[in-house]
């Protein structure tokens, strides 16, 4: 199977992945700053990434770093929506290279 079709079929898997991971994190914060709900919903939704991100039979290194650079956007996204953080220029290098990154690993072929 080619590298994108690969990305393509476990795309939603990774997409939730990082929802679930990042909301997790965003929860574990709110639990620190005192609404103790954020420890039981991040608490939740980290063992929840953990079975979804690895059940599926796949090339665990190459999604993985495919994974990565989601993760990035989701959690930024979240950084900016919830927490109202300000996006700083070494952030915005640093995700493009992350996500050039992603774009590598998911599409270099390798023969």
């Amino acid at each position: 199977m080619t590298s994108l079709k690969l990305l393509v079929k476990f795309l939603p898997i990774l997409i939730l992945s990082a929802l679930l991971e990042a909301g997790g994190d965003a929860g574990m914060r709110f639990g620190l700053q005192g609404k103790r709900i954020g420890f039981v919903i991040g608490a939740l939704a980290l063992v929840s990434y953990g079975l979804v991100v690895n059940l599926p039979k796949w090339d665990f290194g190459k999604l993985m770093g495919v994974y990565i650079a989601l993760f990035f956007v989701v959690s930024q996204t979240i950084a900016l929506l919830i927490f109202k953080e300000k996006v700083s220029l070494p952030i915005v290098v640093g995700g493009v290279l992350i996500i050039s990154g992603g774009l590598i690993l998911s599409l270099w072929e390798v023969k």
